[in-house]
């Protein structure tokens, strides 16, 4: 089975969705397809505030139907390689389609299988993830298990990853509700990451630890979880310590929530399409494949180095939309991209920091305050005010 269209987007998540709504809004006789295997969107966002046990899950569930755009056809199946050099995607189905231009947007790839036994432990034992829609409410049953005395481990990978503040944010979470219990200081609350600095830019990384200490929460930097043993609950990470020796520690848990690490789709990394990273290789300010002038890439799949959140989706779709239709009509590519990402920090029940960065982590703030401060406000803006305006106005290409 062949079929071709002008322009065809692989991926029908936020990014997807948004470009091609955008697209349809500047020209409305587009002839776009959306190949996107799931019926179910997620607002991902909000799972950090499930996992806190502030925010139903339902509400992060909407059906892929209603969220695509009229005009655009939806193929429903998965995209398995690509052939850009006859300008052509291969389906699971055996499908071949063709088109004029290219729109990569799978989003990002959560690799479970890397750490030895999490599988067979998700979900049981204490062991938990806001990163899966099918764990993030099992997060605060967790948190309302813990006793004086116990273990709550909160890890982060040595990957990129998305929205990469997500993995302390529930530590914090988590650190309030014990402090609201009567339980701060008597229970142990560990934060065991890959990486080696608690944020990459000074401004808001100041205020952190000052919320790091406040809740008397441990450090554990260079340690990245390899292995997970639920029902001896046990963790096995691999450390690096200053002279680069490698060294395996095991840490007891009685609650641990993992973010697995993470990586551009197999399909996308087997590609011509990726560079050495397996990321699709795109200029990092018109979004503009390298070597492929008339496929285009956005969001968490693609290798410009910036914050793989829905923030920069925000800011990288009105960038692919202006170039592409350029391109289209033979015109220089007008639209550059920052680099701009959003991270809105949670650190607490009512309690925000909202660190918005660009390339090279010049701070990019929009509200005329010190966003590095803590606010309700913000708080405000993470609980409400931004998922009103993902389904509503987002998605539909006119935000």
């Amino acid at each position: 089975m062949s079929q071709h269209h002008q322009v065809l987007i692989i991926g029908g998540g936020n990014a997807g969705i948004s470009v091609a709504a955008q697209l349809l809004r500047k020209r409305s006789n587009l002839e776009i397809a959306l190949i996107e295997p799931s019926d179910k969107h997620y607002y991902q966002p909000a799972w950090t505030l499930v996992g806190g046990g502030v925010f139903n899950i339902h509400d992060t569930i909407r059906s892929e139907s209603s969220v695509i755009p009229d005009k655009v056809k939806w193929i429903r199946d998965a995209a398995e390689s690509f052939q850009p050099e006859i300008n052509q995607v291969t389906t699971k189905s055996g499908a071949e389609i063709t088109y004029d231009y290219l729109i990569v947007a799978p989003g990002i790839q959560l690799n479970w299988k890397d750490i030895e036994g999490l599988k067979q432990t998700l979900g049981r034992n204490g062991v938990t993830s806001n990163y899966s829609v099918d764990y993030a409410t099992y997060t605060y049953e967790c948190l309302q298990q813990l006793k004086p005395g116990q273990t709550a481990l909160f890890t982060s990978p040595g990957t990129a990853v998305k929205c990469g503040g997500a993995p302390q944010k529930i530590m914090y979470l988590a650190a309030d509700y014990l402090r609201k219990h009567g339980l701060q200081g008597k229970v142990n609350v560990e934060f065991v990451t890959a990486g080696g600095v608690i944020f990459g830019i000074k401004k808001y990384a100041d205020e952190l630890m000052k919320k790091v200490n406040e809740y008397g929460i441990k450090l554990n930097f260079k340690h990245d979880l390899v292995a997970i043993d639920g029902d001896k609950k046990t963790a096995t990470f691999k450390v690096v310590d200053g002279e680069g020796v490698v060294s395996m520690v095991e840490k007891h848990f009685d609650m641990i929530h993992v973010v697995p690490p993470q990586s551009a789709p197999d399909f996308v990394k087997a590609s011509p399409l990726a560079d050495a990273g397996g990321w699709v290789d795109v200029d990092k300010f018109t979004l503009q494949h390298t070597r492929y002038k008339n496929i285009f890439g956005i969001g968490d799949a693609m290798s410009a180095p910036n914050s793989k959140t829905g923030a920069a989706v925000r800011k990288q779709a009105p960038v692919v939309v202006k170039n592409l239709l350029a391109l289209i009509d033979g015109q220089q590519m007008p639209a550059a991209y920052s680099g701009y990402g959003s991270c809105p920090l949670v650190v607490g029940y009512g309690k925000l920091i909202l660190a918005e960065f660009g390339y090279d982590n010049k701070v990019m703030e929009t509200f005329p305050f010190d966003q590095s401060k803590p606010r309700w406000s913000m708080w405000v803006l993470k609980r409400y005010i931004l998922p009103w305006l993902y389904w509503n106005k987002i998605l539909k290409g006119t935000a």
